[in-house]
């Protein structure tokens, strides 16, 4: 807008946009926005009976702006917006109503400039229209205020180390010539002729040795570089020698072309040695742990020497013992942590005679069992066969440095060593696969500082990590690097800045984010500087949407998307600014209770929870528990005193001790995420903040290539059915869906939805009964670990109205139902549900590394690997969980709120759908393989992925939580067909759901109904069943013994049971007893469970 106007509101949401309306409560107010969905166009907003609604201003070739209104209206064009609004202030001009009343745009208070890190406050560049003369003296008026506030603080600095000339220079130039140079800048002219002249005055000695060193130096570089033949000829002339270039320019020439010959010598030193910048020694050495293990009640001293170069698993009764006994990488076939006892874990491994060994182990605490598993697990992945890496680590770290450079040792924060959830000294040497460091208040170059990160990781590591971005806004930067063998595997970088400082120019305040494909999986990492005060958090929740809307990363095709739905895996980290919400005259109290150690009391005032909890920033992140102390602010050099006053100019500032430096992240459903730790430095004191560290084991998919015939694999497809959308708006307009994702051709949408408004103000769209999307690839192996992105749309200005995802993996066995949260810019906009279905190709997955070290509780009676009372062993083992973070639901936590996301599975009491005409042999079946249609398919091949351990057992865990579970998946069976609306809801489409059967099921031969309704009561906690149950749900009715057949070997390896091994490995049933694996189905009694 080139003046201000009363009704133009900028880039405000339209949630915003339609509170504002609300609140005018009169036919024909107004207000035009930018739109949300059209760079360069605008949204016209009129009020009308309680609704809004919403026609676009387009420009078209020459500039012109014309309103897309009733059809039969004759279409007018334009200059400029007042123009426009004028005339439509007239009746018929194809709008609900003609405009009345212009909605004035609030007003938003700036934050305080801070003097120890903003800069001067420039004058201002946009004016209002007020006349030139107004203008003038305005601009005079700035000026001036700028020379005096420079000259002021010339008055409280010693000069006196400069020489006479330079001193009487800056002051002439503070004097007079600034205000020049401002005018000129608020003219539009962005050179600066009196500052320019400043310098070159103040170089003028430096200008003539630079132009005496240059020729040196290049003569130097053209001797190192590697690349130009020995007898080239005669050296030319080089430009250098031109002092008329600005001494920036220069002296930028004279860096690059040092750097450059650093860089040179190193690559041609390096080479003559035969060094290639990687570790020539093992990068982690031998570890040996002492452990007990317990036989016949007698506790015995072990040690595990853990060789991960090697790939072996020493056992040695001594320190110093034979290495006689040891398994090989490959043996070692899974790791099963107990939570009874946290120090305590199980080994399974495989003998030479092909027979399962398990062996239990107790560690000095948990911290060594931990680094014990994540040294196995790093033995598995260096030796591992597959081309690709399914799991890798990324060390997340942020920092507000204070704008004071870093002390000589700052390993602790990269080894993640401090307080809080650490790391254990045997994983000191473990190197993450990435590193994402991010600074605020950083005095450093970019150059600088991320050789000295790299240097770091060098020395603890051995390792040259290469550098993926690097980008700075001000004093806020953000840097990503990477192991040398990642280096391909890596595309798609982008990077970008949003300013949120005074006005949203300053740059003071604000966000860097980096984003990149890692093979088929997305990462994007946000660092920012939010305000600063206890009073500003309305301020910071402002930031927050603005970066949220503005930052640009990711895949330019998710446009209607925000960054939190761009990103497979999506780090928030920074300096937050988040205080803990206490009167400035508790800070006594707050230091007690930080001494005695006592944190909750004051995490239930931290801001940033308090904010989370209702909804208002990071909707749907998750942070791991914080048990580390408050990491600002500190006296510097010191991390015993906490510095809570402030002296300022205008009295005395508190700044209590709080965690304003965080790590938060968001991941896509059912992805695999787990937060290994999460804390802060205790030995890294030159700034008033503390480093904070977290690391984090992510699951990532590969670039994947069928191995299968593209013209012989059977054609996949997703059915996404009877979808449902409640809409918390008050716009008059209609609504269809559009499908995105990496694994269809192109974005997908469907009809315009049937609309119903509901009595509580919301919008009921009802989007017909089923789309059908076609994927680019059929193989399971590379369908489960994709996601659709759904956007509800208007179908007049074609902008987004709620966005959510769903994860494909959710159906891997049968058909889902699902129930997600829709959001916008942050902003929770109401829900969507429905159902989907998965058919894929033949195939089956592999196994992911991550799948490697299980979780489970104890169970009340050890298990002996003898065929005894299966019903006991099914029952307590119920509580079983495979892998919990599988699907996001981390084991402690900690700062987790909401998900935004359910899958279940319909009720059992109708006829089920699914199939819709379509051959049975290629749809999922409940066993996950296609085409299966005999009585003899195992149910519980369902919970052999953890995915399913973890829904199963939401309702078991709140036991041992302090908060209650997020996601529910109730497991039952899978095939459908048509039924009638469900809920009682007549606006409800039909919904599918399973048929009324026994346990076992055949697609082509229909059961009839059992003759009991078996089906749990709604206020009742069904139990669901373990891997030793072999799937039964809480609903069948067992079977007779002799009925049962025996189930088929499990596709995933699970040895937590010897029930669950193959066959081969157990032990003979007795005579004339059914062996217990032929029992998956519950107690022997045929009681069901309840």
């Amino acid at each position: 807008m080139p003046s201000y106007q009363p009704w133009y509101h900028g880039n405000i949401t339209r949630s915003t946009a339609e509170n504002l309306l609300s609140k005018a409560a009169r036919d024909g107010s107004f207000l035009i926005r930018a739109s949300e969905s059209i760079q360069g166009a605008y949204a016209l907003c009129v009020l009308y009976q309680n609704c809004v609604y919403t026609y676009r201003i387009l420009p078209n070739e020459d500039k012109k702006l014309s309103v897309q209104a009733s059809d039969g209206v004759p279409i007018r064009t334009f200059t400029m917006l007042p123009e426009l609004v004028e005339a439509y202030y007239s009746p018929n001009m194809g709008l609900i109503t003609h405009l009345q009343y212009p909605v004035q745009r609030e007003e938003e208070v700036d934050e305080d400039q801070e003097s120890n890190n903003s800069p001067p406050q420039l004058p201002p560049r946009n004016f209002t229209a007020d006349g030139k003369e107004c203008e003038t003296k305005t601009s005079e008026q700035a000026s001036k205020s700028l020379s005096d506030t420079y000259l002021t603080r010339l008055q409280h600095m010693d000069l006196s180390i400069l020489s006479e000339e330079h001193q009487t220079a800056i002051q002439e130039y503070f004097r007079t010539s600034i205000s020049s140079d401002a005018e000129r800048a608020h003219n539009g002219n962005p050179n600066l002729p009196g500052l320019k002249k400043l310098l070159m005055a103040v170089c003028k000695n430096l200008n003539s040795e630079i132009t005496r060193i240059l020729p040196c130096l290049e003569l130097l570089h053209r001797a190192i570089d590697q690349q130009l033949s020995p007898g080239i000829g005669p050296y030319p002339r080089q430009v250098f020698v031109d002092s008329g270039q600005s001494i920036s320019y220069r002296l930028e020439q004279l860096t690059q072309l040092l750097y450059s010959i650093e860089e040179k010598a190193k690559s041609s030193v390096f080479e003559s040695v035969g060094y290639d910048g990687r570790h020539r020694n093992s990068i982690i050495p031998v570890v040996i742990f002492e452990v007990k293990q317990e036989s016949l009640g007698i506790s015995t001293k072990m040690f595990l020497k853990v060789d991960v170069e090697s790939g072996k698993l020493y056992l040695k009764k001594s320190k110093d013992g034979p290495e006689e006994k040891y398994f090989v990488h490959n043996k070692i076939l899974q790791l099963v942590k107990s939570q009874k006892m946290h120090a305590k874990l199980t080994i399974m491994a495989e003998t030479e005679k092909e027979k399962i060994l398990k062996k239990e182990f107790v560690f000095d605490d948990t911290k060594k069992r931990e680094g014990f598993c994540q040294l196995l697990q790093q033995m598995k992945n260096k030796h591992s066969e597959k081309p690709e890496p399914d799991m890798i680590t990324v060390f997340v770290g942020t920092w507000n440095m204070g704008n004071a450079g870093p002390p000589q040792n700052i390993d602790s924060w990269f080894q993640c060593k401090g307080q809080g959830k650490t790391q254990d000294d045997t994983a000191d040497h473990i190197p993450h696969d990435l590193y994402v460091i991010g600074t605020q208040e950083d005095p450093l170059g970019e150059r600088e500082w991320a050789d000295t990160v790299k240097e770091v990781l060098r020395n603890i590591t051995n390792i040259s990590f290469k550098q993926v971005a690097i980008h700075t806004l001000w004093n806020i930067r953000i840097v990503v690097l990477a192991k040398p063998e990642h280096e391909n595997r890596i595309s798609h970088i982008f990077s970008d800045s949003v300013k949120t400082g005074i006005a949203n120019t300053l740059g003071n305040k604000g966000a860097v984010g980096v984003s990149f494909m890692f093979n088929g999986t997305s990462f994007g990492f946000v660092n920012s500087h939010l305000t600063s005060g206890s009073e500003k958090k309305l301020r910071r929740n402002q930031n927050y949407t603005n970066i949220l809307r503005f930052l640009n990363l990711g895949d330019k095709k998710l446009n209607p998307f925000d960054i939190t739905l761009r990103f497979t895996h999506l780090f928030w980290l920074g300096d937050l600014n988040y205080r803990v919400d206490f009167p400035s005259t508790e800070a006594e109290y707050i230091v007690a209770k930080i001494k005695q150690q006592q944190y909750q009391e004051l995490l239930n005032k931290d801001q940033l929870s308090m904010e989370r909890k209702d909804g208002k920033v990071f909707l749907h992140f998750d942070e791991e528990e914080i048990s580390f102390a408050p990491t600002y602010r500190f006296e510097r050099e010191t991390r015993e005193k906490y510095a809570y006053t402030k002296a300022k100019a205008t009295g005395t500032k508190y700044n209590l001790p709080s965690w304003c430096d965080r790590v938060l992240r968001k991941s896509y459903p059912l992805v695999h995420v787990v937060c290994q730790a999460y804390g802060c430095t205790n030995d890294i004191m030159t700034s008033d903040h503390s480093p904070v560290f977290a690391s984090f084991e992510v699951g990532v998919s590969s670039q994947f290539v069928s191995k299968h015939d593209p013209n012989s694999a059977s054609q996949g497809g997703i059915q996404i059915m009877n979808c449902v959308a409640i809409l918390s708006t008050k716009s008059k307009t209609k609504f269809f869906l559009e499908f995105h994702s990496s694994c269809l051709e192109k974005t997908m949408k469907t009809l315009e939805g049937e609309n119903a408004e509901q009595s509580n103000g919301s919008i009921k769209v009802w989007f017909g009964n089923q789309v059908e999307l076609t994927p680019i690839i059929s193989d399971p192996e590379y369908l489960l670990d994709q996601h659709i992105l759904i956007c509800v749309k208007s179908t007049d200005c074609d902008e987004s109205y709620g966005e959510a995802c769903i994860a494909l993996r959710a159906a891997q066995f049968c058909y889902r139902e699902f129930q997600v949260t829709l959001t916008h810019h942050g902003e929770k906009t109401g829900s969507l549900s429905g159902g989907i279905q998965l058919r894929t190709s033949e195939g089956k997955p592999t196994e992911k590394l991550y799948d490697f070290i299980k979780i489970e509780k104890d169970d009340s009676v050890p298990l002996k690997g003898k065929a005894g009372d299966s019903s006991r062993s099914s029952f307590t083992q119920a509580h079983d969980i495979s892998n919990p973070n599988y699907m996001g639901v981390s084991f402690k936590s900690g700062n987790s709120i909401d998900k935004g996301w359910s899958y279940s599975i319909p009720p059992r009491n109708q006829p089920n759908a699914g199939q819709g005409g379509k051959d049975p042999k290629k749809a999922r079946s409940p066993t996950g393989k296609p085409g299966s249609t005999g009585e003899d398919e195992k149910a519980s091949e369902m919970f052999d992925n953890p995915l399913y351990g973890s829904m199963g057992k939401a309702h078991n865990r709140a036991k041992d939580q302090d908060h209650p579970p997020i996601d529910h998946l109730q497991v039952t069976e899978s095939h459908f067909a048509p039924s009638k609306a469900a809920d009682g809801d007549p606006d409800r489409p039909p919904v599918p759901v399973p048929r009324n059967r026994s346990y076992t099921c055949s697609e082509n031969k229909p059961q009839p109904p059992a003759p009991v309704n078996l089906t749990v009561a709604a206020h009742k906690k069904p139990v669901v069943p373990s891997r030793s149950e072999a799937g039964m749900a809480h609903s069948r009715p067992p079977l007779p013994a002799k009925s049962r057949p025996e189930p088929p070997i499990s596709k995933t390896r699970d040895y937590r049971d010897n029930s669950e091994l193959p066959s081969k490995h157990r032990l003979p049933a007795r005579p004339g007893q059914p062996h217990k694996d032929m029992h998956p189905d519950g107690p022997k009694t045929g009681r069901p469970l309840n």
